[in-house]
């Protein structure tokens, strides 16, 4: 009986032993398995933050805002590739104060006054290196255990709109006065003539023709203001035709000759024969008119005026209006195509100008794709250039 019993439980204890043999197998397998897919959700994991900070990097740095990021200590934590343009930095300024970085006292002085206030919006900072720029910063400290103490500021590059609007206040104060000035000399002569002086025909004549040229100049200064309003709005459509340039300059010239003669300036033309270009006629005449019409204003009397024009090695076409007067000195050489902009205000207001004419000529010959500058040594007169664009010349 006992051995039936023993044989029995060694049976019983075989069959444990392989039965928890199996289980052991099979539970190392599991934990295997399960190892194996932990290290792949993981390596899963891995790249999916990797990617996530890859494309918040790229977001970072894709932003047209300038970003700088600062710690509790103000030292820089990161910055974003605009940051880096508007302040051209090159290599890790990560971990340096601001100080050290950019030099600017007003904006270490802003990051120091954040943590009192919270949030700063609107803050103007000028700087003049490594360009002279006008940035408009918003700054705000920033919370929770991982932030605390630091804070983001969001730079803004605003020089073009603060340039835009100072041109617009400059245009409206100069409006303001060339329309002024007529205006106070037509109603000084008419309440004149009221008073009385309407009894005398020699003096009434005279006002009135007074009166007639300062209409005449408000007409201009309105037609001009609403050419040059017209081309920068881009709202011109160019009639483009091809054209002799030779006889456009005679016609140009047929209508200034008397005006030439009043101040015994000549005036002439050297043209390469049958130079044809395809350009809208009467605004190119314009062109011409207006640049011709300066050097006779501001030329020397008794001097002589050039009008050329010859064919480039490009294709293109260059045409020069070349007087001897006075001259331009350089600081004003790269302004007088500016609205308004007189070299010599005294004379140009003298003479009748709008102030409005070179920058028609510079707006016209844009439209047509060409440049336009001008070349000019004071006291030894002035030579204004002007081209049409290659592929204009038809001949």
């Amino acid at each position: 009986m006992w051995v039936y019993l023993t044989i029995l439980f060694a049976v019983v204890a075989v069959v444990v032993q392989v039965v928890w043999m199996r289980r052991h197998r099979r539970l190392g397998q599991l934990v295997g398995r399960l190892r194996r897919e932990k290290e792949t959700i993981e390596a899963a994991l891995h790249d999916q933050r990797g990617e996530a900070d890859h494309r918040q990097s790229a977001l970072f740095d894709s932003m047209v805002e300038g970003v700088l990021i600062v710690d509790a200590r103000n030292r820089i934590l990161m910055v974003n590739a605009s940051f880096r343009r508007l302040f051209n930095l090159d290599g890790d300024v990560t971990g340096k104060s601001i100080m050290e970085t950019l030099r600017l006292h007003e904006l270490q002085e802003l990051v120091e006054r954040l943590p009192a206030v919270g949030r700063i919006t609107e803050f103007e900072l000028q700087t003049l290196l490594p360009r002279s720029q006008t940035l408009q910063v918003n700054a705000v400290g920033l919370t929770g255990a991982a932030g605390r103490g630091s804070a983001m500021l969001v730079f803004h590059d605003v020089s073009r709109i603060k340039q835009l609007e100072n041109m617009r206040k400059d245009f409206v104060a100069n409006v303001s006065h060339e329309l002024r000035t007529p205006l106070s000399m037509i109603k000084g002569y008419v309440e004149t003539l009221l008073d009385g002086a309407k009894e005398s025909p020699e003096i009434t004549a005279k006002f009135l023709k007074t009166i007639e040229n300062h209409a005449d100049r408000l007409t201009f200064l309105i037609e001009d203001l609403l050419t040059i309003s017209s081309l920068e709005s881009g709202q011109v459509t160019m009639n483009m035709q091809p054209l002799e340039l030779a006889p456009l300059v005679e016609r140009v010239l047929d209508e200034l000759r008397d005006r030439a003669s009043s101040r015994s300036i000549g005036v002439v033309a050297d043209i390469t024969p049958d130079l044809t270009v395809t350009v809208d006629g009467g605004r190119i005449q314009q062109v011409l008119f207006n640049l011709i019409d300066n050097g006779i204003k501001y030329g020397r009397a008794g001097g002589r005026i050039v009008v050329a024009a010859r064919a480039t090695g490009q294709g293109a076409v260059e045409v020069s209006v070349a007087d001897d007067g006075p001259g331009i000195p350089a600081e004003a050489a790269e302004r007088v195509f500016e609205r308004f902009y007189r070299v010599d205000k005294a004379r140009s207001r003298e003479q009748g100008g709008t102030g409005l004419g070179l920058a028609i000529v510079k707006h016209i010959v844009q439209a047509h794709g060409g440049e336009v500058w001008v070349d000019s040594t004071p006291g030894k007169g002035a030579i204004f250039f002007f081209t049409l664009k290659p592929g204009s010349l038809v001949a």
